[in-house]
């Protein structure tokens, strides 16, 4: 088992609720187990279109026997199944999942990058990370 922290944000519609499914899922997963979740931190939108709504966020430590990739795959299929839907970069969403920190791992390649490129510019992911760590 691997130690993992993701970031879960959303911005549309129930906001709360989406982050609570998003959750459960995460959480359903065969294989991974969320050790310890954040409180919930209200922010600004960062970047993206102007005038969206303030965002809902949060950081899960979980355990994961999956690979960083796999990880993700499964990750993305749970932002799917919540209604996320691929707009403009940085706009909107129902559900953003993502991958801070996979172990000790230093990741990049195309399809993804770990630590996160931008967690640490960023108070909405750091804020959080910070109850969980």
């Amino acid at each position: 088992m691997v130690i993992g922290y993701l970031s879960v944000g959303s911005n549309l519609g129930n906001r709360k609720k989406n982050i609570k499914l998003a959750v459960e899922k995460i959480n359903a997963l065969k294989g991974t187990k969320i050790i310890k979740a954040s409180k919930l931190f209200e922010s600004l939108s960062c970047g993206g279109p102007a005038g969206q709504p303030n965002y809902l966020n949060a950081a899960l430590r979980i355990s994961t026997n999956f690979s960083p990739l796999t990880l993700l795959k499964k990750l993305k299929k749970i932002e799917k199944e919540i209604g996320r839907i691929s707009t403009v970069r940085f706009g909107p969403r129902v559900i953003d999942l993502d991958i801070l920190l996979y172990g000790d791992r230093l990741i990049r390649n195309q399809a993804l990058t770990i630590p996160h490129p931008r967690m640490f510019s960023r108070d909405f992911v750091i804020k959080p990370l910070t109850e969980v760590l």
